[in-house]
């Protein structure tokens, strides 16, 4: 039985235990570099957001209607031979399968790779009643050998090097194994399972679809062990989560278009098989297959109901979230779920395991956007990772005290920025002279912190400057408002200066509205949703002018917050809809309007073809889906744009994040810093203040000459004198 730390103090114990397996970095490292490029090839010359959209519509519409479609499914798949179940909960699931073993004098079961009897825990419970219980997938036979878990929904090995794998062949085996010889560990895994298919009395398998027009169940598999397992033995039980009816093969079609490509790059798996009734079956004494269906519910039509959650039975399965999730990379799924792996595991587990293995796990989320970007079915899934946290406090009936603390703060705009103002006093015997960061980090930090420098907070916030710097252009080309965000406001003005100086050499009339507060998305990232909503609505205030064009942002987490996070926390409030839209409709980045509005030309830039590498802000590249124009505005500026590797994988900031999870953001970050010196470039620029202070203080802790820049500094640098 697989055991998921229930408190804190367990789990930082296991992602520190995760940390030390020098192999388990490696490979995830290795998986995650080859899986974006296959993924990129397969799906070239495919319209794959069109797809993505055509997916999750008809999924959103089947889950609608789910009851029915069973009905269908049923009256068909019976009127073909087969006997169809629908189980309410996980122990009526097993209840039935070990029924169904036992009426037809079962003894030896194999098992084909399924989730869904992994959700179950159905080995446990056949075995306890006395079956045999095999699995047939190499990965999964693997695992069960070890008393393990799998650590990914596709790969479920993939932690495991292959001398752990041959050691474990050899004490099987009696035999010694060559440790190097992979292709002769496969031989060997053949050898043991082959004699298991021929023995056993029933199969079992899941079904990546269940087609209800026909009864027709579809598998979609990488090895062989799946077809023998649902067609030597004489009786087969396809154990199906209700989530997988499809009402047509047209639907079923499309997600076997989808689904190989973004699981692990292929354009197809190596099979593909239809079932549709009970078919000829020589093993069997009536000479057809005795073919059981069982469906499972387990809260499945319950959470099709729900307004927020449904979209996530959406997920078909593919594990692609956890292929491009950081954290998953550094830690692995043993530390990264509970049966269900990555993103969308630290859902499902509230839903199918209850609170008590969600408790913890469901910190461990960066909020990068990387899994949502590459959902196949657009699962929104950051944003239901924050919403399981909200409902675990909930039920739990206790905040904690820094959410109090928080949401008591950034509801009054007046005191959370009278108490920023009081930490820059308070900072001044911990900062270290001229180079504006703690010289000793505050006690309540401890040695966790110490793989990064912290900056000060400015001496004077950006508002406090602004009257003095505020320009006055006649005749103004655009009239802007800047969005500061608490960052560039009180610990980086520096960043909204060199704004100002941009904008006034192009004859921008500049505003900074002063009512403005913290955007509010670390209220959202706590789940203090009413707080969040709260500053949504003080922000919409402030910035709700006819007078300006467009509303500026230096940080990508306030864009991306502003422009799609607002749209979710004041869905509620009608009335503000067109304040929102008015809003949103002029929100841009700050380089997107350098590029795409003010057209900047080489002419008004000094071409000084400095080295720079690039780091692409998680909430840049897919919050606000911008990716082209900052590279293309450093080449406006006279910079010389080296690229890196990784540039858009997240550099473990991720706000509180580094603060809760430092072992982790320290390990991210120390690969995202390796990239960088391989380039050998002297600056390292990206477009969020948050971004800056976790890569500035990981190159200051490192003694490196690498200057780490906001790309409106390095822009402003190499401006021609007016």
């Amino acid at each position: 039985m697989i055991q998921t730390a229930q408190d804190m103090k367990t789990y930082r114990d296991r992602i520190h235990q995760a940390l030390e397996n020098k192999f388990l970095r490696k490979a995830l490292d290795n998986f995650a570099s080859s899986y974006k490029v296959s993924r990129a090839k397969a799906f070239e010359g495919i319209d794959l957001e069109a797809l993505r959209h055509q997916l999750a519509d008809g999924k959103d519409q089947a889950l609608t209607h789910l009851e029915s479609l069973f009905q269908q499914f049923k009256a068909k798949a019976e009127a073909a031979g087969a006997v169809v179940h629908l189980a309410a909960t996980a122990e009526e699931a097993n209840e039935i399968i070990a029924r169904i073993a036992s009426d037809n004098g079962v003894h030896a079961i194999i098992k084909s790779k399924s989730m869904t009897a992994e959700e179950i825990h159905l080995n446990d419970h056949l075995e306890a009643e006395g079956f045999k219980v095999t699995e047939t997938d190499l990965g999964e036979w693997i695992i069960q050998l070890r008393h393990e878990g799998p650590s990914h929904m596709v790969m479920p090995a993939i932690h495991l090097s292959r001398h752990q794998v041959g050691g474990l062949f050899s004490d099987v085996t009696g035999k010694p194994v060559d440790l190097e010889d992979i292709d002769r560990m496969v031989k060997v895994a053949r050898k043991e399972l082959r004699p298991v298919f021929l023995a056993a009395d029933m199969g079992v398998s899941g079904a990546n679809f269940a087609i209800a027009e026909t009864g027709t169940l579809g598998l979609i598999t990488n090895e062989g062990n799946a077809r023998l397992t649902t067609t030597l033995p004489r009786v087969h039980v396809a154990l199906v989560g209700l989530e997988k009816l499809a009402p047509d093969l047209e639907t079923a079609l499309r997600i076997l278009k989808i689904l190989p490509k973004n699981a692990t790059g292929q354009a197809l798996t190596s099979y593909v098989t239809w079932i549709t009734g009970a078919v000829e079956c020589a093993a069997s004494p009536t000479g057809r297959k005795n073919l059981h269906i069982v469906f499972l519910d387990n809260g499945r039509l319950e959470l099709a109901r729900d307004p927020v959650f449904s979209e996530a039975l959406r997920c078909i399965r593919c594990g692609a979230c956890s292929n491009v999730c950081p954290v998953y990379g550094k830690v692995g799924g043993h530390a990264l779920g509970h049966v269900y792996i990555g993103a969308i595991g630290l859902i499902l587990t509230y839903f199918y395991h209850g609170k008590d293995n969600a408790r913890a796990i469901v910190h461990n989320c960066l909020n990068c956007q990387a899994c949502k970007s590459v959902c196949p079915v657009n699962i929104d899934l950051p944003y239901l990772i924050k919403k399981v946290y909200e409902n675990i406090l909930k039920d739990e009936g206790a905040r904690p005290a820094k959410n109090v603390l928080l949401s008591l703060v950034m509801k009054n705009r007046k005191l959370f920025h009278t108490m920023l103002r009081m930490a820059s006093s308070l900072q001044k015997p911990m900062v270290k002279k001229d180079a504006a960061v703690l010289r000793h980090l505050p006690f309540v930090f401890g040695k966790t912190q110490e793989f990064r420098t912290l900056p000060a907070f400015a001496e004077k916030p950006f508002r406090e400057q602004w009257p003095s710097l505020r320009p006055h252009i006649p005749n103004p080309s655009y009239r802007v408002a800047l969005f500061g965000g608490c960052v560039v406001d009180f610990v980086s003005p520096e960043q909204a200066v060199s704004l100002v100086k941009l904008l006034t050499a192009h004859h921008v009339q500049m505003e900074y509205p002063m009512e403005q507060s913290c955007c509010g998305l670390p209220a959202m990232m706590m789940a203090e949703t009413e707080t969040a909503v709260e500053v949504a609505v003080q922000n919409l205030q402030a910035l709700d002018s006819q007078a300006y064009d467009y509303i500026l942002v230096l940080c990508a987490s306030c864009g991306s917050h502003l422009k799609e996070g607002y749209s979710r926390l004041l869905a509620s409030k009608p009335e503000l809809a067109e304040k929102l839209r008015r809003m949103q409709s002029r929100l841009m980045d700050f380089s997107s309007f350098m590029v795409n509005v003010l057209k900047v030309t080489p002419d008004a830039f000094v071409q000084s073809h400095t080295e720079v590498a690039y780091h692409s802000p998680c909430h840049l590249c897919r919050g606000l889906g911008v990716t082209r124009e900052p590279r293309e505005l450093l080449g406006t500026a006279g910079l010389n744009y080296i690229p890196c590797a990784d540039e858009d994988v997240c550099c473990g900031f991720g706000g509180s994040y580094s603060l809760e999870f430092p072992e982790i953001s320290a390990e991210i970050l120390r690969q995202k810093l390796d990239h960088v010196d391989a380039t050998g470039a002297q600056v390292l620029v990206t477009d969020c203040p948050g971004c800056v202070l976790q890569l500035r203080g990981g190159m200051n802790k490192r003694g490196s000459s690498v200057q780490v820049r906001h790309i409106a500094e390095v822009v402003a640098a190499n401006l021609k004198s007016l």
